[in-house]
């Protein structure tokens, strides 16, 4: 029997999640389809992964499906840092039934990569 030598502890799965929170307090896109801004702060949604959480009444609940990819422009937790534009998959989009997010979708985010971007590039979607 061959060892899956691929395996990824969950612990260094959380140490990198809790990097990225720890940088990013918010995101923010554009839809191209509407001209639309949204601004969302980032959640720790599970173990090895970060999202927004969305009313189920919100229009862009109409515009996002799993595996588009968008432009989002992350902000820092201060006010005196500078937001970043990284490329962003969307995961998944759940129904939160729970007390606490009830009539909410989680929407989880997976970064891609880093880019620059100018401020009037329209958003990939």
């Amino acid at each position: 029997m061959k060892e899956n030598t691929n395996t990824v502890e969950p612990k260094e799965k959380r140490a990198e999640l809790r990097k990225v929170l720890d940088r990013y307090y918010s995101v923010e896109f554009k839809l191209k389809e509407t001209g639309t801004l949204y601004h969302f702060k980032l959640r720790d949604i599970s173990s090895n992964s970060l999202g927004i959480l969305v009313n189920e009444d919100s229009a862009v609940l109409e515009y996002l499906k799993v595996n588009d990819i968008l432009k989002m422009k992350y902000y820092p937790p201060e006010a005196s840092g500078s937001a970043e534009h990284l490329k962003t998959k969307i995961i998944h989009i759940t129904k939160k039934d729970g007390e606490s997010f009830k009539g909410h979708f989680l929407i989880g985010l997976s970064i891609i990569e880093k880019q620059t971007l100018d401020n009037n590039a329209s958003p990939i979607h």
